[in-house]
């Protein structure tokens, strides 16, 4: 993908993000159904290789967080990016409405329980983003779901969070875990059009749910959210990448792309063995054949 290059949609806090000049739509970067499958995967085999070494290195883990509104295309997307990734490298979790254990305790508590381990990426669909998304949108759920303390919901609730969101990743990469945040910005036309094939197509109506109708009239309140947070989390350790979700095959090349070139800046590489330890794996080579003759 020698046309598109990821700082092209690199947010890192160095300058302001505007949602409204955000683009959820780009030229393709293929020419056809068959180009776009044979650059999905030459970048699923790169993943694939790139994960086996941080596998086998097991320094490092990697927290891989999707943010988007409702039919945006995260599963979609992670299925597609994440096809060819040797499944006992990976996990994937997806957040939903808190439990009521969950709402018992802080809001990173469900976070810290579903981190990677070194060695492995785990991919959030969601993320503790719904706490400064879902959350400032209708932040009744401060008072009624969360039960934080009046004196503690002042006009700095957010900022606060935000900070304690920047403070938490910077630990985890104190830990040598890498974070990689992805925002899909579909338009509200695309939604639409998303939200109304779940209705016509039988097969899709399990993927439809009625609160996404209800959730489109605070449009514009999410976008002023997105772009928020955006604003307060981008850093240039963490930044967010702000992928046009409008072309499916696009998004795809683009978070693929992108996670290619991540694991390849941790630069993981196979364990190397010492000269005494190749000597013993060879002389077991003596072993084997002797045990294949009994």
């Amino acid at each position: 993908m020698k046309k598109f290059k990821a700082e092209e949609v690199r947010e890192d806090g160095k300058k302001k993000f505007s949602i409204e000049k955000a683009k959820t739509k780009i030229k393709d970067f293929y020419d056809s159904e068959e180009e776009y499958l044979e650059m999905l995967a030459e970048l699923q085999d790169d993943l694939d290789d790139l994960q086996t070494k941080l596998y086998a290195n097991s320094k490092y883990g990697v927290l891989v967080v999707f943010q988007a509104m409702d039919a945006a295309g995260k599963d979609g997307t992670m299925r597609a990016v994440f096809k060819n990734v040797n499944p006992l490298g990976m996990k994937f979790y997806s957040f939903k409405r808190p439990t009521a254990k969950e709402l018992n305790h802080d809001y990173l508590w469900r976070c810290f329980k579903q981190l990677p381990e070194r060695g492995t990426l785990q991919v959030f669909n969601r993320s503790y983003y719904e706490e400064v998304l879902v959350v400032k949108v209708h932040p009744e759920i401060l008072h009624t779901q969360q039960r934080i303390p009046d004196e503690l919901i002042t006009e700095k609730v957010w900022e606060d969070r935000y900070e304690d969101i920047k403070n938490f990743e910077k630990y985890l990469n104190n830990n040598g875990i890498k974070v990689i945040k992805f925002f899909l910005n579909v338009s509200k036309e695309e939604q639409s059009e998303r939200l109304i094939e779940r209705i016509e197509d039988v097969s899709k109506n399990w993927k439809f749910e009625e609160g996404d109708i209800k959730e489109r009239e605070s449009w514009a309140d999410y976008m002023n959210a997105y772009e928020d947070m955006i604003n307060a989390t981008a850093t240039k350790r963490n930044p967010w990448y702000v992928i046009p979700a409008d072309d499916k095959k696009n998004m795809r090349l683009m978070v693929a792309k992108i996670m290619v070139e991540n694991l390849k800046d941790l630069n993981p590489e196979y364990p190397q063995s010492s000269e005494e330890r190749r000597a013993q794996l060879e002389g077991m080579i003596g072993t084997i054949n002797a045990q294949n003759k009994k």
